[in-house]
């Protein structure tokens, strides 16, 4: 089993009357499985409403399931003994990184959750300072993270989850509210971590250029896992994706309308470097 595994998952939001009765239910995610490895790069992509960031929140027990189940390291999130350790091993990082940021200092935020776990003094620092260099923050310790910029609040943030010591990390649009750089400066912390600590990480976005070095790529509609692939193999398949109303990368765009003229390229170029040398050759 993979660190991240579900099967026939399900989940409704409810709406209510005055009265406080279920009037209305609104399927979110519907009979999703997955099967995520330990150290894999994993991105979840999909149009606004169409059920990844619900399936995000289950990843973190933030959800609990209507139908199915979901385990993660082997724990399943209906088990309410549970809950802690799952939330230990997957740290969440959320779209707006000041509903994440608490602390008045850097280094003092990022220390917050290994205290919350317990973890000794001497050992919350060792974390601490491990974690801002892993993400590029250690020369803004000191700072307060109100005086950052957007791509650093988020870097932050991730690093406070890093410093939990989680196995998997899931980030939920982590860049929408962010700059080009910022979100150049995010994404690059997030695929640092994943080579070099071998963390699982799951991003949610809709940026399709951010997705072009996952090993797993998952396409949602209307709560339904309607794709999924490597990067290659999805972006491929361009005219659906539009079906999805989903965009691709420009240049994967630029490729496939070079192939549809007649040009003899294959399908699924992820990068200018890869249509160069299909028209050179």
């Amino acid at each position: 089993m993979g660190i991240i595994k579900a099967f026939k998952l399900g989940f409704d939001y409810l709406k209510y009357d005055d009265d406080g009765n279920v009037k209305d239910t609104q399927r979110a995610v519907n009979d999703v499985n997955l099967d995520i490895e330990a150290g894999e790069f994993v991105a979840i992509l999909g149009h606004n409403g169409s059920g990844k960031s619900t399936l995000a929140k289950h990843m973190n027990a933030l959800l609990l399931p209507a139908e199915g189940t979901i385990w993660i390291d082997d724990m399943s999130t209906t088990e309410e003994k549970e809950l802690w350790k799952i939330r230990q091993k997957a740290g969440m990082v959320f779209q707006n990184p000041d509903n994440q940021i608490i602390g008045t200092v850097v280094e003092e935020d990022v220390g917050f959750g290994p205290e919350n776990m317990g973890v000794p003094t001497e050992k919350i620092w060792k974390r601490v300072d491990e974690s801002l260099e892993k993400t590029g923050m250690t020369a803004y310790r000191y700072h307060s993270p109100n005086k950052l910029s957007g791509g650093q609040k988020q870097r932050v943030a991730i690093a406070g989850v890093m410093a939990m010591r989680p196995k998997c990390i899931i980030l939920d649009e982590p860049t929408a509210m962010l700059d080009p750089n910022g979100r150049k400066e995010v994404l690059e912390a997030v695929r640092e971590l994943n080579r070099t600590e071998n963390v699982t990480v799951v991003l949610i976005t809709h940026y399709m250029e951010e997705v072009i070095h996952a090993d797993r790529v998952y396409v949602m509609d209307s709560g339904n896992v309607v794709m999924q692939g490597t990067p290659k193999e999805i972006f491929s398949q361009v005219e659906m994706l539009k079906h999805y109303r989903l965009d691709v990368p420009q240049v994967t765009l630029l490729a496939h309308e070079l192939r549809e003229s007649g040009v003899d390229i294959p399908e699924g170029i992820l990068t200018t470097e890869e249509l160069v040398g299909a028209l050179c050759r």
